[in-house]
């Protein structure tokens, strides 16, 4: 009986196929909405926690200042950070594997007739190992080119195709306001990172060579620590903090004037925020799911009022109202369903539209795609038995002279 029904119910759809293809319209477009959304922001999430990886889950950042909602934060009157610091950070926290000095300017590269706008970074090879970032063409500095601050340099890839194109820009010369610097490496291609820079456009330059003829003082601006494998970010950040403390005299009681970034604490951070904005979207486009439903019970009371004088003649030779119930809730399921499938190959193809456009993973998530389905159907559960209830309670007679 129930194939019969679901025959009836397939021929009833196809009968009025335009219009039972706008009724479906709203399910469709509700679960591929939400199937695209879920899937868009789960690999925003997991290109987030990529990007943040490349720069070294296992990574501290000791900034002098307060902190204002970031590692780009801090400032304020505090001391500021100095090689020295640097230095002891490495050598009394067993915990460090290597701690390295950053400080960084925007500053225009001129090599030849091109010039190009990029971010100059006084540092040292120590750099390298925290970050996790290799040279790919050329060299790191040598000991006695960061000792003594010469003008080398190593390029980010975005760099040298801005500077030099395709062409090997080892043993050339380029000028940084007034410096002339001989590039001696080319650093690998990272890419963007999870706060939407390019990790590419940079120069690196020894740390002395930037406080002598860049920034002109001593300062450190930042501290990167790259923690050993196997030891808590935790308990490194609380051995940094306190001897920090010890060495800038601060006294029990007193707060901090500098501040330690946690890299794990950044990665939960974005990815809840992208959590966040997903869940709103989806829960935006879920909408119109409760709005397709309205639709399907409108265009269901409008066929039983159209199918009066079929459903008197089916009661009158024997059926149940069981069984007409059963029709146009079936009825009403099957175009739930359709609807449902569509939205599903649509919202996956949107998904992957959008991942590829955006650059991210492509993550289909199998337990949303299975909740958007099981919903549509639950849908035409819900909005088709008002409409079948109707047809099932009918008075044959009445229904025999509805015209």
């Amino acid at each position: 009986m129930l194939f019969e029904t679901l025959r009836l119910a397939l021929q009833a759809i196809l009968r009025n196929a335009l219009r039972s293809f706008l009724t479906v319209l709203g399910i469709v477009i509700g679960v591929a909405a939400v199937i695209a959304m879920v899937t868009i922001g789960q690999g925003s999430t997991a290109q987030v926690e990529r990007d943040v990886a490349k720069l070294g889950t296992n990574l501290l950042m000791v900034r002098p200042g307060q902190a204002r909602g970031g590692p780009g934060g801090g400032g304020g009157s505090a001391a500021s950070l100095t090689l020295r610091d640097v230095e002891a950070i490495e050598a009394q926290i067993p915990a460090v594997r290597v701690a390295t000095p950053s400080n960084a300017r925007t500053m225009i590269a001129i090599a030849g007739n091109r010039n190009h706008a990029t971010t100059v970074t006084g540092t040292d090879n120590r750099y390298l190992v925290a970050t996790d970032w290799a040279v790919a063409e050329g060299r790191e500095f040598y000991e006695s080119e960061q000792r003594s601050g010469a003008a080398a340099c190593i390029l980010g890839e975005t760099v040298r195709q801005e500077l030099f194109g395709n062409a090997s820009p080892l043993g050339e010369m380029i000028r940084l306001k007034q410096i002339s610097c001989r590039v001696i490496g080319v650093l690998a291609e990272k890419g963007a990172s999870g706060f939407g820079t390019d990790q590419d456009d940079l120069v690196l330059i020894p740390i002395r060579a930037f406080h002598r003829r860049v920034a002109g003082n001593q300062d450190v601006a930042m501290i990167y620590a790259a923690i050993r494998d196997g030891i808590s970010t935790d308990k490194a950040r609380a051995d940094i903090e306190r001897l920090m403390r010890e060495r800038r005299r601060i006294s029990p009681g007193e707060e901090d004037d500098f501040n330690v970034f946690d890299m794990k604490q950044i990665t939960s951070m974005l990815t809840g925020i992208t959590t966040v904005l997903t869940g709103l979207l989806s829960a935006v486009a879920a909408v119109s799911l409760l709005v397709g439903g309205i639709g399907i019970m409108n265009i269901m009371l409008v066929s039983v009022t159209e199918r009066t004088r079929e459903i008197g003649i089916r009661l009158a030779v024997g059926a149940t109202e069981r069984q007409v119930l059963l029709q146009f809730l079936v009825e009403a399921i099957v175009l739930s369903l359709i609807g449902g499938l569509i939205g599903i190959a649509l919202g996956l193809g949107f998904g992957l539209i959008g991942a590829r456009v955006l650059q991210i993973p492509f993550t289909p998530n199998a337990g949303v795609i299975v909740l958007a389905f099981g919903f549509s159907a639950g849908v035409g559960v819900v909005f088709g038995f008002f409409p079948a209830r109707r047809a099932a309670r009918m008075d044959p007679i009445e229904a025999l002279r509805h015209q």
